[in-house]
């Protein structure tokens, strides 16, 4: 009823109104206050979505979700709710501070009544409290400790999607699950790419989990995952994993058209696509790109991506248009100083993180250049690759220290990992070129043919012969 019947009663009779009140359906419940806790999650839920909230009604959401979370952390939850809901919870949660911190920060044309519910409410949708409340449930349902009791094989959570199937609950389990996706997502927002990684790193997004069962939850942690690693400068991570769920995308698009997230796996999935392109223009790592993504990749971004190689003010525009399509909607967690003149500060936080990218696309600016000067060499000397790049010797050696600076990154390990697909040592003055080994997939090629085969076979068998 809630993947289905809800949708479909919104879509008939509540498509531009708000579901009745808590209030007008308690007697109907028994005045169940769990029940109407639930109840009023997703009426505001639906509130947001379809209708614009006012500066009370987000209060007030608020202070439902203190309640509710409350009732999870503090009291006996002995229900089982489908992991569809507890995702939907956990993502509109961050969802109506993200957005909550946007409204607060448009401070221009304010009514004198909307200046008073946010001095008179200061602590709603407060920043600690959010991350409290996510903190909270990740610790509360131990989440962290079963999932390490599951590598030992003393726990099947992965196999039973998080469900509790000996008459348990998998509602605090999963909040605390997802709330670890939460936490990425805000420390993202906030710009702390290195907490928000540390948050996720309990779930091993190298492997199947529970988080792509949800869709929404598995486009989510990606796309996360991948700008997180982007801005750290971890491309290598980014590719992989941004390949691996567009390709997901594109296989399994279709079965998901009825879904009321259809607007969303699209709109996330074109934002991937461009961060992909940014991720290959800084680090050309194409052999980590399945064919199906690549012809994607092509048909949407190729001339885009010819540009941002060239490094000059057409590139930088090119830079600045794709991270602003494809970028978290950045926040500002302070509350406001509502003294005069009142201005909008919305675009504070994006304009600063938009600024420290493209300050890192500068500092990169010529290593396209010695790259591919040093995929036509195997040796060359200093003086004759300075001759060639048109600079003297000791500004070419702080570019190649640059090239090597840029190219290394540090894991969530703490340890040194190279993104380079073209590498070398310097000796006497004389630069040695590695090229990595591109390890050639026959598997993939096979695998096609043979399915090509058997449609073949299968198509020939259906053929009468006369």
């Amino acid at each position: 009823m809630y993947e289905g019947s809800f949708h479909r009663l919104t879509d008939r009779m509540f498509r531009e109104s708000p579901w009745p009140s808590a209030e007008a359906i308690a007697p109907y419940v028994d005045n169940d206050h769990v029940f109407c806790l639930l109840y009023r999650e997703m009426w505001f839920r639906h509130l947001y979505a379809r209708l614009s909230p006012t500066a009370r009604q987000r209060v007030e959401s608020w202070d439902n979700y203190c309640s509710l979370f409350g009732v999870v952390l503090h009291g006996v939850v002995n229900m089982q709710l489908p992991n569809q809901w507890l995702w939907d919870m956990v993502d509109e949660f961050v969802y109506q501070f993200q957005s909550y911190c946007q409204y607060r920060a448009k401070l221009k044309n304010r009514t004198d009544d909307e200046l008073q519910l946010l001095r008179q409410y200061d602590q709603a949708w407060n920043v600690y409290g959010v991350l409290n409340y996510l903190q909270a449930l990740v610790e509360k349902s131990t989440i962290i400790q079963i999932l390490e009791r599951e590598k030992e094989g003393l726990e099947q959570f992965t196999a039973t999607d998080g469900y509790d199937y000996e008459g348990g609950s998998n509602v605090l389990k999963m909040l605390g699950y997802y709330s670890m996706i939460g936490l990425l997502r805000v420390h993202c927002l906030l710009g702390d790419y290195h907490s928000g990684l540390k948050c996720l790193a309990p779930i091993d997004i190298s492997q199947q989990g529970v988080y792509t069962i949800v869709i929404g939850s598995h486009i989510s942690t990606i796309y996360h995952y991948g700008f997180a690693s982007l801005m750290l400068r971890r491309y290598v991570d980014a590719i992989r994993e941004f390949n691996k769920i567009l390709l997901y995308i594109l296989k399994y698009k279709q079965y998901h058209q009825k879904s009321p997230q259809y607007d969303q796996i699209l709109k996330k999935n074109e934002q991937m696509y461009a961060l992909l392109a940014i991720c290959l223009s800084l680090c050309p790592q194409t052999k980590l790109i399945e064919e199906n993504v690549s012809s994607q990749l092509k048909e949407k971004y190729n001339d885009k991506m010819t540009k941002m190689q060239r490094y000059d003010d057409e590139a930088y525009a090119v830079y600045d248009e794709l991270f602003s399509y494809a970028c978290p909607k950045f926040i500002t967690p302070a509350a406001p100083v509502l003294d005069e003149p009142l201005t909008n500060y919305n675009q504070d936080a994006y304009r600063l993180q938009l600024k420290l990218f493209l300050y890192e696309v500068k500092q990169q600016q010529l290593l396209s250049g010695v790259r591919s000067f040093l995929k036509l060499y195997s040796t060359i000397s200093i003086g004759k690759l300075a001759q060639y790049m048109e600079v003297d010797e000791s500004t070419l050696r702080t570019i190649l220290m640059t090239y090597k600076h840029k190219m290394h990154a540090v894991d969530s390990k703490g340890n040194i990992t190279s993104n380079a697909d073209v590498d070398f040592y310097i000796n006497e003055d004389i630069i040695h070129v590695v090229e990595s080994k591109t390890t050639k997939r026959y598997g993939d090629y096979f695998l096609r043919q043979i399915l090509k085969f058997e449609e073949m076979i299968g198509e020939l068998d259906r053929v009468k012969l006369d």
